[in-house]
């Protein structure tokens, strides 16, 4: 059969729409029953964090290995951070997570479940973007609202027996919650700083009920849409050089009026609660040096650093306070002694670098997109790596090449892509192994020599030229 020029785009449209759809009606198969479940959401952040501990049990007729969690198609591409273990065995492991659908994650266990045996999952994970203010517009010393929607019976590919869904926030201060009525009146119940909806009994596969909390949150929504992380490593130096390039945005309430400075200065005085971000903190390791702090305009002055064996914080004030829909994107970078990172193990040299240092605020911060690059010293080889953050949240990761000052071949770089991290990540670490000979060693200062020295040689060939004309 022969198709023309313009059959042929139809053609693969119509199998593109069909492997679509093919895709879209993918549906785990039901092999596993939640016997009970909890499910904990905790809105104390700026970031949901989601716990379910499920009891699960294979209801197929032979042992299954591979459960899966489902995730709203709305928030699927918010999710990050998934981690799975046994509640009751700390040892069983590792748990993969991965993506397979655009609604589920596929959750390897080590461990074959046999027909008809149980086992206690604590899966985590976490919920960026995940809030709406409400209102959008406050005035400027105005309390901050969030609004979470959810689903308060979890959303499951298998039959629950029985669940329940507590969510926990900062404070009290929760004015609208949705209210069951009639005989569901008293699966809802609030306590303090806590509400809890269930229990529930005997839901199919699929079953979900919508639910929203309005809660009290005057504090920053600090989402940090990108960051760079440049780590250099020089052997010849014993320095390993950090430099950290944030674009950071305040997810809370837009101003419903313009900023009114005078109004902001006298507010230092007494100190209130803001949903404006102000300040960040940075904690880093002992023994670090040399911090700088830039933005788009230039240096910043308005910054505190202090190091000694013990710790090292570096302090940083924005120009302006950062209000909801304001953006801030700015530069930091230290030095740290090789020493605290680096050592040698027979004839390989071991990294071990922070994935994510970044600010520790009480509040937390979350970061859409993460960059980690590693620069090793020209000439290593043999280079390989592990991170242990989930694996759910790394896009990419590469071996490179990055040219820099004075290279005849270039660095060996890794680097690592990852999405969806809060700060709970702060300093999973990256290991890295890789040979580094003592000629590639040499090389650098060879080629530092050699080209001095080829600058004299033509310096005195050029000087010992006769440029004037002669007489003779």
């Amino acid at each position: 059969m022969k198709f023309t020029s313009a059959a042929l785009p139809a053609l693969l449209l119509g199998l593109s729409s069909a492997v679509s759809s093919a895709a879209a009606a993918f549906t785990p198969p039901a092999a596993f029953k939640n016997i009970n479940l909890v499910h904990i959401v905790s809105a104390e952040k700026n970031y949901i964090k989601e716990t379910i501990n499920v009891l699960v049990e294979n209801i197929a007729g032979t042992p299954q290995d591979e459960y899966y969690l489902t995730i709203p198609a709305d928030k699927f591409a918010h999710v990050g951070g998934v981690e799975v273990k046994d509640r009751k065995d700390a040892k069983a492991g590792p748990f993969s997570a991965e993506a397979v659908e655009d609604e589920y994650i596929r959750i390897t266990l080590p461990t074959p479940l046999a027909a008809g045996a149980q086992q206690t999952l604590g899966i985590t994970y976490y919920v960026l973007s995940a809030y709406r203010p409400l209102p959008a517009l406050i005035a400027q010393d105005d309390k901050q609202y969030l609004v979470y929607d959810f689903s308060a019976y979890v959303p499951s590919a298998y039959e629950t027996v029985k669940q329940k869904t507590e969510v926990k926030f900062s404070n009290s201060d929760v004015p609208d919650y949705t209210k069951f009525e009639g005989k569901e009146k008293d699966l809802v119940q609030k306590q303090g700083a806590k509400i809890t909806y269930g229990p529930f009994e005997n839901q199919p596969a699929g079953a979900l009920r919508p639910v929203s909390v309005r809660f009290e949150f005057t504090k920053p929504v600090s989402h940090v849409t990108r960051l760079e992380r440049d780590v250099e490593v020089s052997h010849w130096g014993g320095n390993v050089a950090f430099e950290e390039r944030y674009h950071l945005v305040n997810h809370g309430a837009n101003l419903s009026t313009l900023f009114n400075r005078v109004k902001w200065a006298q507010s230092a005085y007494y100190n209130p609660q803001t949903p404006a971000l102000k300040e960040l903190r940075f904690p880093l390791r002992p023994g670090s040096a040399d911090a700088y702090y830039t933005d788009v305009i230039g240096n910043v002055s308005t910054s505190r650093f202090r190091s000694n064996k013990r710790e090292a914080l570096l302090e940083i004030k924005p120009r302006y306070p950062v209000f909801g829909g304001w953006t801030f994107p700015f530069t930091i970078g230290w030095n740290a002694d090789a020493g605290t990172f680096l050592r040698r193990l027979g004839g390989s040299y071991v990294l071990n670098i922070p994935f994510l240092e970044g600010p520790k605020q009480q509040e937390g911060v979350e970061y859409q997109s993460v960059r980690l690059q590693i620069l090793l010293p020209e000439g290593a080889e043999n280079v390989k790596y592990s991170a242990s953050i989930p694996s759910s949240s790394i896009a990419d990761s590469t071996v490179t090449v990055h040219k820099t000052f004075l290279d005849t071949k270039g660095r060996t770089a890794v680097v690592i892509e990852a999405r969806n991290l809060v700060d709970e990540f702060r300093d999973r670490e990256v290991v890295v192994t890789y040979d580094y000979s003592l000629l590639a060693s040499l090389r650098k200062p060879i080629v530092v020599f050699g080209s001095v020295l080829s600058l004299f040689v033509a310096a005195y060939v050029i000087g010992s030229v006769e440029l004037k004309f002669s007489k003779k």
